[in-house]
């Protein structure tokens, strides 16, 4: 299935610079069981973010949206 990520943080530190805001918004291929996993990590692990973006060194808030894309139906 096709997952579409929203990654919202604010209140950064990155490469020792603050920055107010960054947005993120992808979209992948992805199994249920993937995604779920991965919204396992990101609610059970404290330092995901810092612990997988380089420079990153703090957070003040943050939130993830995952959601299906509709894909178009083929003809």
């Amino acid at each position: 299935m096709r997952v579409r990520y929203i990654l919202t943080m604010e209140d950064l530190t990155v490469s020792g610079e603050r920055v107010e805001s960054v947005t993120l918004d992808w979209q992948e291929d992805a199994s249920r069981d993937q995604v779920m996993g991965f919204s396992q990590k990101w609610i059970t692990s404290r330092n995901f973010l810092t612990s997988r973006m380089d420079g990153l060194s703090e957070v003040g808030e943050s939130s993830l949206t995952i959601e299906p894309v509709d894909e178009p139906e083929m003809a």
